[in-house]
């Protein structure tokens, strides 16, 4: 059996909406729709009866995103009701992994025409309330937010693999001697590039707004702050004084969703347009939960190895920023990598981190990049909690 060549023919999302913020008011399973909907019509020349399959990530699953949020997300855009869908978990990676399974499937010759994207409203996750262990019980019951992190832990679960995020963040920190300052100064990066590919029009090609909301670029993004304004923020897991993790430093909680669509040379044909990027390799790594952050460091390596590539040959590269300390962490197990072709245009500290979409987002933002740059290779990588890293390289 001979591996197909798969190609992304096109890559959108929404502006990420911040934690009850604009997006807010939008079901998760209409923002799916609205970039399914969105990226069809962009190509005009697919029948949508042609998709052969639609993988979504969702980090979370318990709201309005339940019941298998790809499908719905096929039956709200108005496909056909016999495009199938597919609901994709692995949590941070979600949207990234949703890319992965649909590139393999048609490269092995299971699919021809396939859309693959994540989504997630951090907005409306729910409260959820266990099932009590006794009918009736006569004592209060505890409900526990989705909205991010750990819930309804397992006992058995050594207390050290389930720190909270930031602690995770700190731990990093601690490691490689990250200061406050050199991750209060990642994130102000993060937002002037931002910033300036939003005032260059680098997003105009593949952000497509809400229909009905007034929110036209991510909502996150901080044109005019300074160290001096994060210098001010507290630590928010340790005491002052020993912290170094801040709400300046991390990414935010928010909303979004995104979508890619891949094809082989046939769907190519079909749809009647140059492909922004060929998928070439991807690897999927696991690492001690609490040092989640540094999951994508092995991943990475692995992927560029799969595809004959080195840190040498990059073009871009899209991390994932759940945490400044986090992506420092990596950058420092990657001396030979060039930090200049890292985030190029912003990172999630300041465009923000809905937890589905973001892997989907990044495999997308580097496809755009590439066609635009007009040939090089890209790589996209997260850091997945729970001790995971997943990364995709893409080609032009």
């Amino acid at each position: 059996m001979s591996i197909r060549d798969v190609y992304i023919v096109d890559a959108v999302r929404t502006p990420i909406g911040k934690f009850g913020g604009a997006l807010s008011s939008v079901r998760p399973d209409d923002l799916a729709a609205h970039v399914v909907r969105a990226l069809m019509d962009r190509t005009t020349a697919l029948d949508p009866a042609r998709l052969d399959d639609v993988y979504f990530g969702d980090a979370n699953g318990a709201g309005e995103d339940n019941r298998d949020v790809a499908r719905m997300a096929v039956l709200l855009a108005g496909l056909p009701v016999s495009v199938p869908g597919v609901t994709v978990n692995r949590l941070c990676g979600s949207g990234l992994e949703a890319v992965i399974q649909a590139a393999r499937a048609i490269a092995v010759g299971d699919a021809s025409v396939v859309l693959a994207g994540g989504v997630e409203s951090m907005s409306r996750a729910p409260w959820v309330l266990q099932k009590p262990e006794r009918a009736f019980p006569a004592g209060h019951q505890q409900l526990h937010s989705t909205t991010l992190g750990w819930r309804m832990t397992n006992p058995r679960m050594p207390a050290e693999w389930t720190v909270p995020l930031g602690e995770g963040a700190e731990l990093i920190a601690d490691k490689h001697a990250i200061t406050r300052e050199q991750q209060d100064a990642f994130a102000l990066a993060s937002h002037q590039k931002a910033a300036a590919a939003w005032s260059r029009g680098l997003y105009d090609g593949e952000v497509v707004p809400y229909g009905g909301v007034d929110l036209g670029r991510d909502e996150c993004v901080r044109d005019n702050t300074s160290m001096e304004a994060l210098a001010k923020l507290k630590p928010s897991f340790r005491p002052h004084g020993t912290g170094t993790v801040t709400a300046g430093n991390a990414s935010p909680l928010n909303d979004g969703a995104a979508a890619l669509l891949l094809v082989d040379e046939e769907g190519l044909k079909a749809c009647g347009r140059e492909p922004l990027a060929r998928i070439r390799a991807s690897a999927v790594t696991g690492i001690e939960p609490q040092l989640f952050g540094l999951g994508p460091v092995e991943a990475v390596q692995r992927a560029l190895a799969k595809a004959g590539r080195t840190f040498a040959d990059l073009t871009t590269f899209e991390l994932n920023e759940a945490f400044a300390a986090q992506s420092l962490g990596c950058l420092a197990e990657w001396p030979e990598l060039d930090p200049a072709v890292v985030n190029p245009r912003g990172g999630a500290i300041a465009i923000g981190h809905p937890l589905g979409a973001s892997g989907a987002r990044l495999a997308g933002s580097v496809a755009h990049q590439l066609a635009a740059a007009g040939s090089g290779t890209g790589l996209a990588a997260l850091c997945i909690g729970v001790g995971q890293g997943l990364a995709l390289v893409l080609e032009r």
